[in-house]
């Protein structure tokens, strides 16, 4: 094979090669954006300015958003990572029958997923004042989380409007939060102040 032959099919490898290394680099960038802020968010900067998301990831300010072309695409991408995450818990199967029972379990794995995403959400909340999209995030996780606690429990404590609403409020993460970091107890200190709470509302 000729000198000349090699080089162009040097030239051509490599150009097919390019922008798959291209692409690989472009998801890291995104990938590191996206965990910065995770990190900032999570050592209490609840509303962290793309210029410190940049500096985190060791990107450029361009970088950022060229990905992300506003904040608040760069919390939904967020929020879809989020929701992978907590769905499995969100789904699995009880092993309670008998209805209390299996409210305090529902509750125990609505803690655990809580505390997973207690930083981001109150970032979310101190900003969906602002933004439409957290504002509809919000709105729909309260649908969700009032859906899922209504499944476990009997008609009579449904449609009952005073009850349903103490218990709703003693599980809502508002509660939660307040318990964690406004009243500064521990995680389980927490649980045993709701579970508290709740199983006195729906004591026989």
């Amino acid at each position: 094979m000729t000198q000349n032959k090699i080089v162009r099919l040097e030239t051509a490898s490599s150009k097919t090669e390019a922008p798959d290394g291209r692409r690989q680099r472009s998801e890291r960038s995104r990938a590191q954006i996206i965990e910065a802020m995770f990190e900032l968010i999570r050592e209490g900067d609840m509303s962290p300015s793309a210029a410190k998301v940049a500096e985190r990831a060791e990107v450029g300010l361009r970088t950022v958003f060229r990905h992300f072309e506003d904040m608040d695409s760069l919390y939904i991408e967020m929020a879809e990572r989020i929701t992978a995450e907590i769905m499995p818990k969100v789904f699995a199967p009880f092993e309670a029958r008998e209805w209390r029972e299996r409210l305090i379990e529902h509750l125990r794995r609505r803690f655990d997923i809580y505390e997973h995403v207690l930083p981001v959400r109150v970032s979310a909340n101190i900003r969906r004042f602002q933004s439409r999209f957290l504002m509809e995030e919000y709105r729909r996780n309260l649908v969700m989380e009032r859906a899922a606690l209504k499944a476990q429990l009997p008609e009579a404590v449904q449609n009952d409007p005073v009850l349903f609403a103490a218990i709703e409020t003693a599980v809502s993460f508002q509660s939660w939060r307040r318990l964690r970091q406004d009243s500064e107890l521990s995680a389980a200190e927490a649980a045993k102040v709701v579970c508290l709470t709740v199983e006195r509302l729906v004591a026989p």
